[in-house]
């Protein structure tokens, strides 16, 4: 009888501890979730003046025009692989994050200094000579991925390094743009954690909707 009363209260314990981390649990994170933080908890997605889903808050997408601020490059490439030539096999993984490369490999001198062949097919631009064709100052950000290589944010001295180039794409006024980067750039993490950053994606959907000053 001893061992039925013991066996008896393991499982209702083991029921009671189900119902709580199973069920109770998850529902209530996830009703506190929808009231308290809906925005968050729905993947922090950005519309469009439209109305349109155009991204996340919390996800980089690469920006190449010279119409739009660009934002930090990736080794992952994962909002631009179509599901029908996927060649490089980008959506097979899944995965995000940088390429993990050391500073003296080859492979990552290459990507961002360039390397000259005669086979133009071989030949690799490099971001740095991109950049400086483009007539921007390369900065840290705008030259190395992110630990994730999906970053959204580039640093204030990145979006104002572009200005120019994206001023003349456009037709603004370089104070225009100077304004707009100052409104889009976040502070510290309750003012101590972290640096500034300014979230590319929205920086850009302000920009399509600046008019040229008069």
């Amino acid at each position: 009888m001893s061992f039925l009363r013991e066996a008896s209260r393991a499982m209702r314990s083991a029921l009671v501890l189900w119902i709580i981390t199973a069920l109770i649990y998850p529902l209530g994170m996830l009703a506190i979730g929808q009231i308290v933080f809906p925005f968050q908890a729905n993947g922090s997605l950005i519309k469009n003046a439209q109305g349109q889903v155009v991204g996340s808050a919390l996800i980089g997408q690469p920006f190449t025009s010279d119409r739009y601020f660009n934002s930090r490059p990736s080794t992952t490439n994962y909002s631009t692989a179509d599901p029908q030539k996927d060649d490089a096999g980008v959506l097979k993984t899944g995965v995000s994050g940088a390429s993990n490369l050391a500073p003296s490999n080859p492979d990552l001198l290459n990507r961002i200094q360039g390397k000259a062949d005669p086979d133009p097919q071989k030949a690799i631009v490099g971001t740095i000579p991109t950049l400086q064709k483009a007539g921007i100052q390369p900065t840290a950000d705008l030259v190395y991925t992110s630990g994730s290589s999906l970053d959204p944010h580039i640093t204030p001295e990145a979006a104002r390094a572009q200005i120019a180039r994206v001023s003349a794409a456009r037709g603004l006024q370089p104070n225009q743009l100077e304004t707009l980067v100052k409104q889009n750039t976040e502070g510290r993490f309750l003012g101590i954690f972290g640096e500034p950053g300014v979230n590319v994606l929205k920086l850009n959907l302000d920009l399509d909707a600046l008019k040229p000053a008069h």
